[in-house]
């Protein structure tokens, strides 16, 4: 069985996605999961609970390092890592050093060109600034994974349609769609928004071990009457691509308007250097999703 090599840039603690995301990694038999790093506001935080859920899947020696915590340019409106509050009850590392983050993805990518896959689920902030520090390293990845953007919206009372990850810091984002030559995936908004369950349905299914630290998550959230599955779905695109559609062309971010900015502005290309997941088959997702975290 071939192992696909992944590093992991995510803002879990804010959202329960980032977490259902890890568990499925950390599950899955095809993943070999080289590392975490974290981003957004209260990184420390975030690399707790991340470290919390490796931990408690077994994996105790999982590198995690503490990313960016605040934007390029634009303020910060993601200050807190609400889903910390959980901690006390489980077992995780509390001696995270900061911005180790970035010079940790060179590393491990610089040691295994050609091989590494690098699945962003939150702001940009780490990747663009690795890519900026290190022109080189993008050329060196096997591909990027982004859940990031949104690409069509049917819903007409969305006048601007715009995607939380690339609008937390959209001059990372900037930097990374505008990078030659880098070959990456964008999952966005318009299809991982067709993933959702009932949240009762999912306390069922998700439980035992790792799954136990992620029904504490969802209990935070439960004003919420669904979960919707945005990064898990990219996680899947990895490994099980058949589920989605795709189609190629390039990706601009607007900078200059402030009521657009942050927007993805798709145009169809046959040679672009970027695609974008247009279709999910959802069933085929929940049964993927579910057969591995098991």
């Amino acid at each position: 069985m071939e192992t696909v090599p992944i590093l992991l840039d995510t803002d879990i603690g804010s959202s329960i996605d980032d977490a259902l995301c890890l568990a499925y990694l950390l599950a899955h038999p095809r993943c070999e999961l080289l590392g975490i790093t974290t981003v957004t506001g209260e990184p420390k935080e975030r690399a707790m609970l991340a470290d919390a859920l490796c931990r408690a899947a077994g994996r105790k020696d999982m590198p995690i390092h503490c990313g960016s915590d605040r934007p390029i340019l634009v303020e910060q409106r993601q200050q807190k890592a609400g889903q910390a509050k959980i901690l006390s009850n489980w077992d995780h590392r509390a001696d995270f050093v900061e911005n180790t983050a970035i010079a940790f993805m060179r590393e491990v990518i610089l040691a295994r060109p050609g091989e590494v896959t690098l699945l962003a689920i939150g702001p940009l902030t780490n990747v663009g600034l690795l890519f900026r520090l290190d022109p080189k390293v993008p050329r060196l990845l096997k591909s990027l994974v982004m859940m990031a953007g949104v690409f069509s919206f049917p819903n007409a009372h969305v006048r601007y349609p715009r995607e939380w990850n690339v609008m937390l810091d959209p001059h990372a984002a900037a930097i990374v769609y505008g990078t030659l030559g880098l070959e990456n995936l964008s999952v966005g908004l318009d299809v991982t928004t067709k993933c959702q369950l009932p949240v009762d349905l999912c306390q069922q299914r998700l439980a035992g071990g790792a799954l136990d630290l992620v029904g504490d998550l969802i209990q935070i959230g439960r004003q919420r009457p669904v979960l919707t599955f945005h990064d898990p779905l990219a996680a899947a695109a990895i490994f099980a691509p058949e589920l989605l559609e795709y189609s190629r062309g390039t990706i601009a971010i607007e900078l200059k308007s402030d009521l657009l900015t942050g927007m993805t502005i798709w145009a169809p290309k046959a040679s672009g250097q970027s695609r974008i997941a247009i279709e999910v088959d959802v069933e085929g997702f929940f049964e993927e999703y579910f057969t591995i975290i098991k």
